[in-house]
């Protein structure tokens, strides 16, 4: 199977017990958890079964040895994960708001993980993969966006292709270099994977058909367009497939839409239909959600080919 490789930050997520609950004043917490958007997306492919590794820098610390667990354990390729002593891993307080929103207080790019860089375990890697998979979260400091930029230019280099998943907040799209960023991943990228209103971050037009046909223009050859519980839309040349998501109990969303994003390119690099692309895909965004913390949903491919066979689906999109 065809190997793919991600560059980016790796985290512990540590959270509000209440909903409602404010950093303002004392409150209990629940974590650490592993985390970071590339981690969860590397993990989940592991998973699967996808042969996967991650470019990533965590400190010399508990925090960041309960991340390598966690991925070594899972099957993950670790070798391109650099422990800096002197530096902390990165990390993520998080709240829930009661209308479901998140809020969150990050130390991400003056930890361990703004130190990642293209290192001789790096390239070794990069010299095996077939795919490279770029978060938008991931380009938060221009010596990352280089460490992006190395990893899509070696990869394609080598005949191989790239996915965009954008995950991008607002707040991040005045940070120095992120646009011309942005645009230059989205130059190379064959499975293009944005939530929702993100397609129209790249696109000029106000409507969401027309705005995949500009993505498909420019030489994209997949977008899909992931719609949360609604489930995700897969567009290319042929034409348009819809998945509808399945019904479940929601615990925690984060990390979801990065499981998603895992199962859909493990399944389109291995060459199979979207239809079931998306099904596992969906499938694997729906368990994410149901425990607390952003990796203890991922499941592995047998568990999520059992949920998906008897699992009820959503209305139709």
């Amino acid at each position: 199977m065809k190997k793919l490789v991600c560059a980016g930050e790796i985290l512990v997520e540590i959270m509000a017990e209440r909903i409602g609950q404010s950093f303002l004043a004392p409150g209990p917490l629940v974590g650490p958890f592993p985390s970071g958007a590339p981690a969860i997306f590397i993990d989940q492919a592991a998973r699967l079964g996808q042969p996967a590794g991650l470019i990533a820098a965590v400190g010399d610390d508990d925090f960041g040895r309960l991340n390598i667990e966690r991925l070594r354990a899972d099957g993950a390729d670790i070798s391109a994960i650099k422990v800096h002593r002197g530096a902390a891993t990165g990390t993520a307080f998080v709240t829930y708001e009661t209308d479901g929103s998140r809020h969150f207080v990050y130390n991400i790019k003056h930890s361990a993980a703004g130190l990642i860089e293209i290192g001789a375990e790096a390239r070794t890697l990069l010299a095996s993969a077939d795919h490279f998979h770029v978060m938008g979260t991931s380009l938060f400091s221009p010596e990352v966006i280089e460490v992006a930029r190395i990893g899509i230019e070696t990869v394609k280099a080598r005949g191989g292709t790239v996915s965009f998943d954008p995950n991008i907040r607002k707040e991040m799209l005045d940070l120095p270099g992120m646009r011309d960023a942005l645009h230059f991943v989205l130059s190379k990228t064959d499975v293009f994977l944005p939530s929702g209103p993100e397609l129209f971050i790249f696109a000029k037009a106000a409507d969401e058909e027309s705005a995949v046909r500009e993505m498909l223009d420019h030489g994209i050859s997949a977008v899909v367009i992931k719609k949360g519980a609604q489930g995700a839309v897969h567009y290319d040349k042929t034409g348009r497939t819809a998945s509808p998501g399945f019904v479940v109990d929601e615990i925690d969303p984060t990390g979801a839409g990065d499981c998603f994003a895992a199962a859909f390119v493990s399944f389109w690099l291995r060459g199979e239909t979207p239809e079931k692309a998306l099904r596992i895909a969906n499938g694997c965004g729906a368990l994410a959600v149901t425990k607390k913390g952003p990796m203890e949903g991922i499941a592995s491919l047998a568990t999520v080919e059992a949920f998906v066979a008897t699992a009820r689906t959503g209305t139709p999109i």
